[in-house]
């Protein structure tokens, strides 16, 4: 049934606003790395799948990561660029790229477009760098790609943006990615949602790209499925309140609300829809898992709560000598999306480095491919000895990466599986992991 919003009050007064200096405190943790800044890194003998090589020597081959460090979507920053840094120091403690050590620069996009756009051509005309992970937001990756990426020639590789838009962007094939399109998480999230026995739901998204695309291939598949989506409405980041359009949406007479969109404003969101009484039950988008929401939250108000994001197989040779390694450098693999996918983002483009032979745009662009699809000698995660010889010796490689197959389509895409994710007991657990019916 839909929460009576006019009787049922959700004591959030009397709550007190307890947590709210739990993301207070992250915020000024994650906005102390700030712009240009990497997080520490481990050496490279902290992993125990890092081969030993002669040292790299030289200057450093300079890649660029376009992270979110302050803004809606810190939460998913320093455990990005902790991926990035895993696969760089495992590189670099196999003897680097061409026998020179790569480094990795880093940009602040602050979850939002224009200094995305500034942080990247900062990264391109002063840093000098080669090629560009990032951003995460969909909504900051296309301008990228489109002003900056493809115009000077400068590989791009992002590990969480979803956007179906970006499949067909007019990019010279200069933009890629190690995450499935939303074209899919729609039809995963409509899926599970179906599966947990919802018929009517409200949705919310964030007014960008990815809030878009997501919602639109979301309703499309619940509606396929014989769901009904009772009022849809965008929300803009940075307000205050959301009260007007969460009002609106408990009056369509839904079971749950679907929220599509980062933690930052999503915690105002869920704040509001449970003290006005307007709802109690969440669906959530890849963008909302994040421990510090529950934390914030509150574990009782949240608990049943679910959600899908993309995710490999965790049982898998691959993802488990990356998890072993994360957790020899950085301790326990928290349960955020995309740390994988931006490890496979650094292992990738080092590779097709290392296959062109030469740090020009146009040359790594095109050896993407060759060292991500098959045939060839399958590479892991932990194996840049044993690809680097095999790239010397002229042989074919097949990266398989701790995300899965990193098979780049003729679009620069991947495809991928899905987990359905649930908050039970305060934690964050996976329930299964599954490729969607489409």
């Amino acid at each position: 049934m839909a929460v009576n919003h006019r009787n049922h009050k959700y004591h959030w007064r009397q709550y007190h606003w307890r947590q709210v200096g739990v993301l207070t405190m992250l915020t000024a943790m994650l906005a102390a790395c700030g712009p240009q800044q990497t997080a520490p890194q481990p050496s490279a003998s902290t992993s125990p799948n890092t081969p030993t090589s002669t040292a790299p020597t030289g200057d450093p081959i300079k890649v660029g990561a376009l992270l979110p460090m302050t803004g809606d979507l810190q939460a998913f920053g320093e455990t990005t660029l902790n991926g990035i840094n895993l696969a760089l120091n495992e590189i670099n403690g196999a003897g680097g790229v061409m026998g020179k050590p790569i480094a990795v620069q880093v940009g602040d996009t602050q979850t939002a477009a224009q200094p995305s756009i500034d942080a990247a051509q900062k990264l391109v005309s002063i840093e000098s760098v080669v090629a560009i992970i990032g951003a995460l937001s969909s909504g900051n990756t296309i301008p990228v790609a489109e002003s900056i990426a493809s115009k000077n020639n400068i590989p791009q590789i992002t590990n969480a943006s979803t956007s179906p838009v970006i499949t067909d962007l007019s990019d010279d094939d200069y933009l890629f990615r190690t995450v499935p399109s939303d074209a899919f998480q729609g039809a995963a999230l409509a899926q599970v949602a179906r599966e947990q026995g919802l018929e009517k739901l409200a949705v919310i998204y964030i007014n960008n790209d990815y809030g878009e695309g997501l919602a639109d291939s979301f309703k499309a598949a619940f509606e396929a499925n014989g769901g009904t989506i009772t009022g849809l409405s965008p929300y803009e980041q940075g307000q205050a309140s959301y009260r007007g359009e969460l009002s609106q949406l408990a009056d369509g007479g839904a079971e749950a609300l679907t929220l599509i969109g980062y933690p930052e404003n999503g915690v105002i969101i869920l704040k509001q829809a449970l003290e006005e009484g307007f709802f109690d039950k969440f669906v959530f988008s890849d963008g909302l898992k994040a421990p510090e929401i529950i934390d914030t939250i509150g574990a009782e108000f949240l608990n049943g709560a679910f959600g899908t994001v993309a995710q490999a197989a965790t049982d898998s040779n691959a993802f488990k000598t990356f998890e072993s390694a994360y957790q020899a450098a950085y301790g326990e693999l928290p349960p955020k999306p995309y740390i994988d996918t931006a490890y496979d983002a650094m292992m990738v483009l080092a590779l097709a480095i290392e296959q062109a032979g030469s740090t020009d745009g146009a040359s790594i662009r095109d050896a993407l491919r060759d060292v991500a699809n098959g045939p060839g000698i399958e590479i892991g995660p932990g194996e840049w000895a044993k690809a680097a010889a095999a790239i010397a010796n002229g042989e074919d490689i097949d990266y398989v990466g701790a995300s899965g197959s990193c098979d780049l389509d003729e679009n620069g895409d991947v495809a991928g599986s899905f987990a359905h994710w649930a908050v039970d007991n305060g934690e964050i657990v996976t329930v299964k992991v599954f490729e969607p019916k489409i």
